[in-house]
C-alpha cells in the first residue's frame, strides 16, 4: 500500500513540475520620439486614431511567428496581455502625441473637427530568419482630403526569444507612427 501510494505521489510531482507556464506581453511605449518640428498652433485639428485593425491570424492571443515562407505558427504560451488591435490602438495614440506634441490625438473622437487616421495591419510577427516583421498600411483623412501609405518593415532582432520579439515589434510600430507624423506635419 505504501509503494502505490509513493508511486502516485511522484507521479503527481512530476506531472505539477512539467507543466508549461503562460507568459504575457505587452507592447512597452517605447522611448520618446524626436517631435517633429512644426507650427504647432491651435488651428491644427485633432488626430483621431479612429481604427487598428489586424487579421485574424493576429488578432487571437498567441504571438505570431512564421516559420517559413508559407507557414505560421500562434505561441500557446506566449500570449498578449491584451487584444493585439488595442494595444496597437494605445501605443501609436501614445507615439503619435510624442512626435505631435502641437496637436491633441486621441482613440475617440473629441472635437467636432478633426483628421482621421485608420491604420490596417498585415503583418506584426516574427520570422524564422531572426527578423519581425511590420507591415499594413494608413489612411489619413485630412479636410476631405484622404492620404494613403504602406509600410513594409523587416527588421531585424538583436537577441532571441519572444522578449526580444517584442521589443523589435514596437520599434517597427515605433518607426510607423512617425511615418505618419511626418506626413500629418506636411499637410498643415
Amino acid at each position: 500500500m505504501k509503494k502505490g501510494l509513493m508511486i502516485g505521489a511522484m507521479l503527481l510531482l512530476a506531472g505539477c513540475s512539467s507543466t508549461v507556464e503562460t507568459t504575457y506581453y505587452q507592447l512597452p511605449t517605447g522611448a520618446a520620439m524626436a517631435p517633429v518640428s512644426s507650427d504647432a498652433s491651435s488651428k491644427q485639428p485633432m488626430l483621431w486614431v479612429q481604427q487598428v485593425s489586424v487579421p485574424d491570424y493576429l488578432a487571437g492571443n498567441g504571438l505570431v511567428y512564421q516559420t517559413s515562407d508559407v507557414k505560421y505558427v500562434i505561441a500557446a504560451n506566449n500570449l498578449w496581455a491584451s487584444p493585439l488591435d488595442q494595444q496597437l490602438q494605445q501605443t501609436l495614440v501614445n507615439n503619435l502625441s510624442r512626435a505631435l506634441p502641437g496637436r491633441l490625438v486621441s482613440g475617440s473622437p473629441l472635437a467636432e473637427t478633426h483628421d482621421t487616421l485608420t491604420v490596417n495591419v498585415t503583418g506584426f510577427q516574427g520570422r524564422f530568419d531572426g527578423k519581425a516583421i511590420v507591415s499594413g498600411e494608413w489612411v489619413l483623412q485630412h479636410e476631405g482630403r484622404l492620404i494613403k501609405h504602406g509600410f513594409n518593415l523587416t527588421l531585424p532582432q538583436t537577441e532571441d526569444g519572444y522578449d526580444a520579439l517584442v521589443r523589435t515589434l514596437a520599434l517597427g510600430w515605433q518607426q510607423v507612427a512617425q511615418q505618419i507624423a511626418n506626413n500629418a506635419i506636411a499637410l498643415n
